[in-house]
């Protein structure tokens, strides 16, 4: 079987992001076009973060698929980890911020910052 690895950045129990990989079939189309099944979404944004761009913490404010374009984007989490994802490159953020909890930067979310000599951009795939 075919498949394609889904990078997953996501909030954990203890109400820390961390990443994850799962795997997708591509189980449909044809041996030249192995597609997935058809994914749900709920429409599609454009962004271009300029050269020195980098935010603060933040939890994501509803699901999405981030895909970069152009650029190269770094992601850190609270545990001092980062992955780098440039040209071509996923992962779909669902570290949104757990039922009844208070935002505390020390404690949730992730920060992500443009890196290199291109600005940055991406689209996200809203679920």
């Amino acid at each position: 079987m075919v498949t394609f690895t889904q990078v997953i950045l996501e909030t954990g129990a203890d109400g820390r992001a961390r990443f994850r990989e799962a795997v997708i079939a591509l189980d449909e189309g044809t041996p030249q076009a192995m597609l997935s099944r058809l994914r749900p979404s709920g429409g599609l944004q454009l962004r271009m973060s300029p050269v020195g761009f980098r935010s603060a913490f933040h939890c994501t404010v509803r699901p999405q698929w981030l895909f970069a374009h152009s650029g190269c984007m770094e992601i850190g989490l609270q545990d001092g980890s980062s992955r780098l994802f440039g040209p071509g490159e996923h992962f779909d953020s669902t570290d949104t911020l757990l039922a009844g909890a208070v935002f505390d930067p020390a404690v949730h979310g992730h920060w992500s910052r443009q890196v290199g000599p291109q600005p940055l951009v991406t689209a996200f795939v809203r679920g």
